[in-house]
């Protein structure tokens, strides 16, 4: 697999012309990223009913928050962009969920992506400014525990071996072997630690990604422990990108980090996910594993659509119109993730009617 065609660099599917985007090449990477908007002919109804894609208006609808998210809203952008031959200009940045959060909650942004649920406290921000919203479920996701496939020695891990490597208890270790005593006490089935570098590359605590790592993997530890159960060691090389984090899982041989399934299923020919087992076994991230739950890292992913929004620009209703429609489902998929089971996503639709009846 050719890299540059692998990773998900988000600017490749926007930010670039109709006929760029039509001949599928990539780009570099930017901060955020739009579907140009050309403000001359309107949208073709053949088009609309051929995807399955409902009537779009035009405008447009900045979307904002987790990098993880960022892929699938891109597509659904780029869709907008051609069905209403750019009269939908649809930008989306993925600074993180938590970042993303601030800004929703600011009235900066008419959507945030995000790859977990809001927390109370941000609510209490979107309540203090009079941004009230509706929260989507759109897809799952499995976190997946990845290092480099010149890593032989490490092909599982569970729970406490993952709180001895990455926990709040790691603080300072260097080695694998350094976790070892940890994952023992902690009783670790893992196989025995490699005596290599501990190169630990991930999100930071800006990141739904990290949240639902911590949350998942290391609460009821560190709540039996008397730790923090919702920190990690500090001393890792932090991102809010999961793009530099694969790009930091690639670099060493004895690397350790964690991304979205899609960001490793891009590069799985220069990664090598590490089976997680939460008791009943080690289970690798696939497709199958993810949809139906027995990979014990997977999660849901959510955008959030502010009801003023909504009111103020029919664009942003059109646009997560499009997002749940069939046409735009099949975005899930195509951006690497997990189709929801189809009675949430008529869930998700039930509540998008019930919010904007």
């Amino acid at each position: 697999m050719n890299k540059s065609k692998g990773r998900l660099v988000l600017a490749s599917i926007v930010g670039l012309s109709m006929f760029a985007a039509a001949c599928g090449e990539d780009e570099g990477a930017v901060d955020a990223t739009t579907t140009p908007a050309a403000a001359t002919t309107a949208p073709a109804d053949d088009a609309a009913t051929t995807t399955g894609a409902p009537a779009i208006a035009g405008g447009e609808v900045f979307v904002t928050g987790s990098s993880t998210v960022e892929p699938i809203s891109v597509l659904v952008g780029e869709l907008a962009d051609e069905l209403t031959n750019g009269e939908l200009a649809v930008t989306v940045e993925g600074p993180g969920t938590g970042d993303g959060f601030a800004k929703f909650c600011a009235g900066e942004a008419d959507i945030s992506d995000a790859s977990r649920k809001i927390k109370d406290e941000e609510a209490a921000l979107c309540a203090d400014a009079g941004i009230e919203f509706v929260e989507l479920e759109v897809a799952i996701d499995g976190l997946t525990v990845a290092t480099s496939p010149a890593n032989e020695a490490v092909t599982c891990l569970d729970f406490a071996a993952l709180y001895a490597l990455i926990g709040p208890e790691a603080e300072g270790f260097g080695n694998w072997t350094d976790a070892q005593a940890l994952a023992t006490e902690l009783g670790s089935t893992s196989a025995t630690f490699p005596d290599a570098d501990l190169v630990i590359t991930g999100p930071g605590p800006e990141s739904g990604t990290f949240d639902s790592f911590i949350e998942i993997a290391f609460k009821k530890i560190a709540t039996d422990r008397g730790t923090d159960p919702k920190a990690a060691r500090n001393d890792y090389t932090q991102s809010p990108n999961d793009n530099v984090i694969v790009e930091g899982i690639e670099a060493s041989d004895s690397s350790l980090g964690w991304v979205g399934f899609a960001f490793y299923a891009a590069e799985q020919d220069r990664m090598k996910a590490i089976e997680i087992d939460k008791g009943d076994g080690c289970v690798a991230p696939t497709v199958e594993t993810i949809a139906d739950g027995s990979y014990p890292l997977a999660r849901s992913l959510y955008i959030y659509v502010s009801v003023s929004a909504v009111a103020d620009n029919p664009a942003v209703g059109a646009y997560v119109d499009l997002y749940l429609s069939d046409a735009g489902v099949a975005a899930v998929s195509e951006a690497g993730y997990v189709d929801i089971p189809t009675e949430r996503i008529e869930a998700s639709r039930t509540t998008w009617a019930d919010a904007t009846a």
